[in-house]
């Protein structure tokens, strides 16, 4: 099953992230291969690589919390949907962010990355962490996903993406 990836860069912070299109599209498909995801072929996702105000702002709007966040995912459609849905939803990513947790963690952002766009996939189709054994699964899933692309477990330091 084919996602259909709608790159969105705003932000020239992401020149500084060398291929970060080409490895979004390599996660959101090692997510698919991963999950066995029964959607629709072509289901689009749309992926905005913002900056700490752009994702701050919309964090403000949607969660009321003012201030960034590393990634944010918006469902276009509940998880029993989504073999009809002809969109999964958005994500959006904060580059400040993502480049200082890697930094702070001391893994590469590629990496980092990686695992933020996973992490913002999965909510996209249902997954969450509200409780600790859905934090559990999803953790999980995102472990064997970055496992697939050859990237360490994000979790073995709990880097936690929020």
């Amino acid at each position: 099953m084919k996602v259909s990836l709608a790159i969105s860069a705003p932000s020239s912070l992401w020149r500084k992230a060398p291929r970060a299109r080409s490895l979004a599209r390599e996660t959101i498909a090692a997510c698919v291969a991963e999950c066995g995801l029964a959607a629709r072929e072509g289901v689009e996702v749309s992926l905005l690589l913002a900056d700490d105000a752009e994702v701050r702002a919309l964090n403000a709007r949607w969660r009321g919390q003012d201030k960034p966040t590393n990634v944010l995912s918006f469902p276009a459609a509940p998880p029993e949907r989504l073999r009809e849905a002809a969109t999964l939803g958005d994500i959006a990513l904060a580059f400040e962010t993502v480049s200082r947790e890697a930094e702070a963690a001391g893994i590469p952002i590629a990496d980092h990355y990686r695992h933020l766009v996973a992490h913002g996939f999965l909510h996209l189709i249902g997954y969450d962490h509200q409780t600790d054994e859905e934090a559990e699964r999803m953790e999980a899933l995102e472990t064997r996903i970055m496992a697939r692309l050859g990237v360490a477990d994000p979790y073995t330091d709990r880097a936690v993406a929020e």
